[in-house]
């Protein structure tokens, strides 16, 4: 099978190909060990955790690990002990792949915060590929009406976003500010405006504001305006840590900056009185639960959340990662196999 890889390539990896960050190479399809189950990739996600990984931000956790967490596609062998889907059930296949199941975290039902966890596309080969192994635990039956290319930006892109918006702590109908305006950001923007939020968006790249105006957000600014009004609650999407002060000075007394990436440059030396004084608050979000992942995808179809996407085969995976890279697109990318 077709697979892309980063990092040093391992004795299995045939005919390799470098293109850029990425290199192509030929592999013997997967064979599912006891609880996996193989998935036939029909498409995947192009997640800004995958341009992180292969440009060397996030470092590889084992060599020549295939990318992609946001995987959509079809059961094509069991391993032994599996039997939660069938031959034929359409999957997701999402970043977090595993968890030890008994670390204090997870104990206490917070497995995004496992000491010891795995994730797609990172620990264990993911889905910029013809196929992929995957806990049959921790995959999620999509629901139907679906189509498999609006699924895939929701396994990452949209969980994420989710946990962050609740991590913001908006209170109903308050006001939402949105730094940068990706994949993720487009996904949560109308979850919020469908939940009765006043959405500002602040971002970079025209292709982004032009989708956020679509989207019909209260207001679309460059990323280091003033909104025009104070914020309850924030979301940074932008992997930009010189955003991190200015996000918390547009928020109200009390509010909440949630830092949605898995991966963000320095933060600045903040001002204590002007960005954190008034109980301001600044979290990250780490990963997400299964719970998160399930309430997101009902919450999705019930609210008729829609990716914008833009497609490209999987052989022009490098050409998905740079087009990111430089904002040539608005939403999310998906390759198709």
């Amino acid at each position: 099978m077709r697979a892309w890889v980063v990092g040093v390539p391992g004795p299995v990896d045939a005919g390799a190909v470098d293109e850029g960050p990425l290199r192509r190479v030929e592999r013997g399809e997967p064979v599912p060990g006891p609880g996996q189950v193989r998935v036939d990739v029909t498409c995947c996600g192009v997640c800004r955790t995958d341009l992180h990984l292969a440009e060397g931000d996030l470092p590889p956790r084992r060599p020549a690990v295939t990318p992609g967490h946001e995987v959509v596609g079809r059961v094509a062998a069991l391993g032994p002990g599996a039997g939660r889907f069938a031959v034929g059930d359409r999957v997701g296949v999402p970043w977090l792949g595993g968890t030890d199941g008994s670390c204090r975290f997870c104990r206490r039902g917070e497995e995004n915060l496992c000491t010891s966890p795995v994730f797609t596309g990172w620990d264990v080969d993911g889905g910029y590929a013809d196929a992929c192994l995957v806990d049959e635990r921790f995959a999620y039956a999509l629901p139907d009406g679906l189509a498999d290319e609006q699924a895939a930006p929701l396994l990452c892109a949209g969980i994420i976003g989710y946990r962050a918006l609740r991590a913001a702590d908006v209170p109903p109908a308050g006001r939402l500010g949105v730094y940068g305006f990706g994949g993720s950001a487009h996904l949560t923007a109308q979850v919020a405006l469908a939940q009765g939020l006043r959405v500002h968006v602040l971002t970079r790249g025209e292709h982004n504001r032009r989708l956020a105006e679509q989207l019909g957000v209260d207001s679309v600014g460059a990323a280091t305006d003033v909104p025009p009004e104070p914020l309850d609650g924030a979301v940074l999407f932008a992997p930009a840590g010189e955003l991190v002060p200015v996000a918390l000075r547009a928020l109200d007394r009390g509010g909440t900056l949630a830092v949605a990436g898995i991966w963000l440059s320095a933060i600045p030396p903040l001002d204590y009185a002007a960005e954190l004084f008034e109980e301001r608050r600044l979290r990250s979000v780490t990963a997400n639960t299964r719970r998160d992942g399930e309430e997101f995808l009902r919450l999705a179809v019930r609210l008729g959340v829609r990716a914008t996407t833009v497609a490209y085969p999987l052989d022009d995976a490098p050409r998905a990662l740079s087009d990111l890279a430089h904002g040539r697109f608005g939403g999310a990318a998906v390759l198709h196999t």
